[in-house]
C-alpha cells in the first residue's frame, strides 16, 4: 500500500466508523433515547466523530503490524435507561453498528461480484468499492469480538446468565487493556477469516 492508498484508507475508515457510530445514535433513539440527538451526534459530519487515537493513530499501527488498518470514532453517547427494552435494548444498540458495517459489505460487494455486467464505471469506482467493502469487512468482524467497550461485548453481556457476572464486571474493569493486549499479538489472526469471507462476497482473492 502506497501512501497514496494508505490516505485513501484512513478516509474511509473514517467514513465507515462515522457510519458505524450514527447507527448507533440513531438505533438508541428508535428505542426511546434522545441522549445522541441532543448531543448533536446525528449526523454523518466526520469533525463531530473523529477520536485522534482511534481514528488515526490506532489505524497507523495496525497497518504498520498487520498491513491492514482497523480504527474507531468517538462513541455515540446514550443512555441505556431510557431505552424501551432493558435487556435486549443495549444488545440491539450494539448490534446496529456492525450491521451498518456489513449492510456496506453487501451493497459494495454484491456490485464487485456483478461488475461484468457495469462495465461501464471506471477503474477507480471498483479501487474505492473493494477498499469500502473491505475495511467494513475487518470493522463489523472486529466490533464482534466481546470485549468491551467492542460491540460485540454488549451481545455477550445480555447471553451471560445472572450468576455469571462477576465476568462482566471483570471486563468492564479491565476490557480496554485486554483489547490492546489482542490488538497487538492477535488481531492478525482474524486476517485469514476477513480474506475468506471477502472473497466468498466479492469473487475478489487478495
Amino acid at each position: 500500500m502506497t501512501g497514496i492508498d494508505f490516505i485513501f484508507a484512513i478516509a474511509v475508515l473514517i467514513m465507515s466508523v462515522v457510519f458505524h457510530e450514527v447507527s448507533h445514535g440513531y438505533s438508541a433513539y428508535l428505542l426511546g433515547d434522545p441522549t445522541a440527538k441532543y448531543a448533536g451526534r446525528l449526523t454523518l459530519n466526520p469533525i463531530k466523530h473523529l477520536d485522534f487515537v482511534g481514528s488515526l493513530i490506532v489505524p497507523a499501527i495496525t497497518y504498520l503490524l498487520g498491513g491492514f488498518i482497523i480504527g474507531w470514532a468517538k462513541p455515540v453517547p446514550y443512555n441505556p435507561y431510557n431505552l424501551k427494552n432493558q435487556k435486549w435494548g443495549p444488545a440491539i444498540v450494539g448490534a446496529s453498528g456492525p450491521l451498518a458495517n456489513f449492510f456496506l459489505v453487501a451493497v459494495f460487494g454484491l456490485l464487485i461480484r456483478f461488475s461484468s455486467f457495469l462495465s461501464f464505471l471506471p477503474p477507480a469506482f471498483w479501487q474505492i468499492a473493494i477498499l469500502i467493502a473491505f475495511i467494513n469487512l475487518i470493522l463489523g468482524v472486529f466490533n464482534l469480538i466481546p470485549i468491551p467497550p467492542l460491540d460485540g461485548s454488549k451481545l455477550l453481556f445480555a447471553l451471560l446468565p445472572y450468576q455469571w457476572r462477576h465476568v462482566q464486571d471483570f471486563l468492564e474493569r479491565y476490557g480496554f487493556f485486554i483489547l490492546i493486549f489482542f490488538i497487538i499479538f492477535f488481531l492478525r489472526l482474524l486476517l485469514p477469516a476477513v480474506l475468506s469471507l471477502f472473497k466468498l462476497i466479492t469473487g475478489v482473492a487478495f
